[in-house]
């Protein structure tokens, strides 16, 4: 089944209208024809089963013939990612939101290999941001995850209001997120920090305890940059009830 977004305005009570480049999509691309079902998803939130009416060249009307139950996670998650190196930052993006995140941050961080700004970083924000929303629509998410601009940690934290903050840390000292996640499960918003592949530095470290973070490790494996941020979202998912 096909699947678009729409903003809230766009929803009425017995019927919904597609603007915008989807539109054509519908018309010329999918060519579907009135009749056909299809998923329509509110960006702020809300499913909705429906039913196209009509396809006209500025707008795509479809009846809702049910709404469906949210399937969002209990708490919103914040996916702060230092900078990796090539293309990795693609997949993930891509793996966070099939996983459930809701905004990720590209962190530009002392071990950060690639440096993106000006007109780089904006394009590369554009793309990223259309992988997260054909992830979104791939995995039938009820809102489709911001990407943020490549931006640096001390302003973040000071405006970051997560109820829950957490840093993933390769120290063996330090407690698992399972043991961390216990005592913070009626948390409303998660904040999860992964450093890129040269690890996260010790004045990092310092800055993000600073602002209320707490270090954890994942397991008893050193993970890659690319990997450790699905990990971690798919331990969260499942401490939060959403995986068996």
């Amino acid at each position: 089944m096909y699947h678009f977004f729409v903003e809230p305005h766009q929803i009425g009570a017995e019927e919904i209208r597609i603007e915008g480049a989807d539109v054509n999509h519908i018309r010329n691309v999918l060519r579907m024809k009135p009749g056909e079902e299809i998923l329509i998803s509110s960006r702020e939130g809300g499913d909705y089963f429906c039913r196209v009416e009509e396809l006209e060249p500025e707008y795509v009307s479809a009846k809702i013939l049910e709404e469906w139950e949210n399937k969002e996670l209990p708490a919103r998650i914040h996916l702060f990612q230092g900078l990796p190196k090539g293309d990795k930052m693609e997949l993930i993006i891509q793996k966070a939101v099939e996983l459930g995140v809701s905004r990720i941050v590209p962190l530009a961080m002392e071990h950060s290999v690639v440096r993106y700004d000006g007109e780089k970083a904006a394009k590369k924000c554009q793309r990223w941001q259309k992988i997260a929303e054909s992830a979104a629509k791939q995995s039938k998410r009820d809102i489709i995850p911001q990407i943020a601009e490549v931006s640096a940690i001390d302003k973040l934290m000071a405006e970051c209001d997560c109820t829950t903050k957490i840093i993933a840390y390769e120290c063996e000292d330090r407690q698992g997120l399972k043991q961390v996640l216990q005592s913070n499960l009626n948390t409303d918003s998660i904040l999860i920090i992964i450093g890129p592949e040269g690890g996260i530095s010790d004045a990092e470290i310092e800055s993000f305890t600073n602002a209320g973070a707490e270090a954890c490790v994942l397991g008893s494996n050193i993970l890659r940059a690319s990997t450790a941020g699905p990990v971690a979202l798919s331990l969260l998912a499942r401490a939060l009830g959403r995986f068996i």
